[in-house]
């Protein structure tokens, strides 16, 4: 049984993906406990994988992407099978993760790696773009687990606080082939 937060159908508000249509899968826990932290993945409820997948299908009807997020969505045993089961299900899965739980992934899986704490270098070498939260700083201590890669590296103000976004914008202007801004838009529009 996967432990789950909530699963909704929205738009990518942030990255390389930014404006697309989603069904969102929350798995409720962390193996982390950042204090900026602005998600609620407390446990709400207990379902299987045919369930999430068929509640992903009558959310979201036809939608291709799917979005495994959490708290920590790879710390949850069951969540290889329900990426398979989501794929299988002609899926495009994606997995927003703080990359220090090591999981084979499929090629066709877009992981999205916000480093916090620490990071495991296998997630680090698979992760088809960075997320790093600019609090108060630019945490380039991150870079160098990614380097020898052309991964986009975003840029995420905590909070959109106008210093952190200013911080993230000078950041990204004096170093304009390293960094890309990323703003939670979907906080600007107000939804999920």
């Amino acid at each position: 049984m996967l432990a789950l937060a909530e699963i909704f159908y929205s738009v990518q508000g942030e990255g390389t993906w930014s404006g697309t249509p989603a069904v969102f899968v929350r798995l409720a826990g962390c193996n982390l406990n950042c204090r900026f932290c602005d998600t609620d993945y407390s446990l709400q409820s207990f379902g299987s994988v045919a369930g999430v997948v068929a509640r992903v299908r009558e959310l979201g009807g036809d939608c291709p992407m799917v979005i495994l997020t959490g708290g920590e969505p790879l710390a949850q045993t069951e969540s290889s099978a329900l990426i398979e089961a989501l794929r299988a299900d002609g899926r495009r899965v994606h997995i927003e993760s703080n990359g220090t739980v090591p999981v084979e992934l499929a090629h066709d899986v877009w992981l999205t790696v916000s480093p916090k704490e620490r990071l495991h270098p296998a997630m680090a070498q698979r992760a088809n773009e960075v997320k790093l939260i600019v609090d108060g700083r630019v945490p380039e201590e991150w870079l160098e687990s990614f380097a020898g890669r052309s991964v986009a590296v975003f840029l995420q103000p905590e909070g959109n606080k106008p210093a952190n976004v200013q911080l993230a914008v000078d950041a990204a202007k004096a170093q304009p082939d390293r960094y890309r801004l990323s703003l939670q838009t979907h906080k600007f529009i107000g939804v999920r």
